[in-house]
């Protein structure tokens, strides 16, 4: 009977840890990307037909449509994304559905949407931050006649131009620009082929895939393509310092705004009231902008901490990595529109 609760327990621990759905539900795009290029990769070397591939990518084409459309039903109990897709399509086409995961691991296919998904959002943030420098260059140009107190250990050192002040913004995120787009290129390798670990007896063109999947290069270890989290966690260093220098933005703006300052005036769209100091006008965005660098922060720390001490290769600890790396890229790209 002990026994019998044992086996209970852990089965409702491992059902509960193991759905994931609900947040990497927003890999499927990517998900769905990587599986037509593998399908068709399987049809090139003669493990799929022409017409079970084509059965494929028209399935999975309206898979995702449905999903985009917001009219597909995920099941918690088929844990994340990838299993929920390949289910309702095998439902819906039958055995060439199956055949779809032939010679691929959930190992080297999660690794392989986790990139496609972060290149397109590193891009995405890359834009945001050219936005909030042409905004402060706008700014900057639209007052270049003023002159504001320079400081240094917040006590009044030097008169320097407003326009001045604002430009060394723009050279801070110049440098988180430079810094995403680094990770960007590093992370731009196919681990698709790499198998659970050690690859697979039915071999298949790697190369082809990369090309149709937009990637520049294949990874050519297959034990550390699966397990390498290196190009989330250096995605996650750079949102974390470019974090920093928009905590230090908001500050500035903070104090600005401030009646001991006075040296400029937020719009009602970006500030609060006082129910009971109705004279009060608080910076909020820029308070939230500065607290939730310590979101940042923690997801950077998150992730070093969950790789620290993983043997070789995959490991299920790797699922923790997705949360930390969602949060992250929404608080980012939420935190750069609204700055600018």
């Amino acid at each position: 009977m002990r026994h019998g609760r044992f086996e209970e327990s852990m089965s409702t621990l491992l059902r509960d840890y193991g759905q994931s759905v609900s947040y990497d539900w927003r890999l499927h795009r990517h998900d769905i990307l990587g599986s037509i290029a593998h399908a068709r990769a399987l049809m090139r070397a003669g493990f799929l037909t022409a017409g079970e591939f084509s059965a494929i990518e028209s399935g999975l084409k309206e898979i995702g449509g449905e999903i985009e459309a917001g009219n597909f039903s995920f099941s918690a109990d088929l844990e994340d994304v990838h299993m929920n897709i390949e289910k309702e399509l095998t439902r819906r086409i039958g055995d060439p559905g199956a055949k779809l995961h032939t010679a691929r691991s959930r190992n080297d296919q999660v690794a392989t949407d986790l990139r496609l998904y972060l290149r397109d959002e590193a891009a995405a943030i890359g834009e945001g931050i050219r936005s909030l420098q042409r905004a402060l260059v706008g700014l900057a140009s639209a007052h270049r006649d003023v002159v504001i107190p320079g400081y240094t250990h917040l006590q009044r050192a030097q008169p320097v131009p407003f326009a001045h002040h604002l430009l060394a913004y723009v050279e801070m995120l110049a440098r988180d620009a430079g810094r995403v787009a680094d990770a960007s290129a590093r992370m731009d390798e196919l681990p698709l082929g790499s198998g659970a670990l050690a690859g697979s007896t039915l071999v298949l063109d790697r190369a082809s895939m990369a090309e149709e999947l937009g990637f520049a290069r294949v990874t050519r270890n297959s034990l550390d393509a699966v397990s390498d989290r290196d190009f989330a966690i250096e995605l996650l260093s750079s949102l974390a310092i470019l974090g920093m220098h928009l905590s230090r933005l908001s500050e500035d703006v903070v104090l600005w705004t401030s009646a001991e300052f006075g040296f400029a005036r937020l719009s009602d769209r970006h500030s609060t009231g006082s129910s009971l100091m109705p004279q009060k006008k608080n910076p909020d965005i820029a308070e939230l902008t500065r607290g939730k660098t310590g979101r940042l922060y923690g997801n950077l720390v998150r992730l070093l901490t969950v790789m620290k001490g993983l043997p070789m290769s995959y490991n299920r600890d790797l699922q923790e990595d997705k949360e930390a790396v969602f949060d992250s890229v929404d608080t980012v790209r939420m935190a750069l529109a609204v700055m600018a």
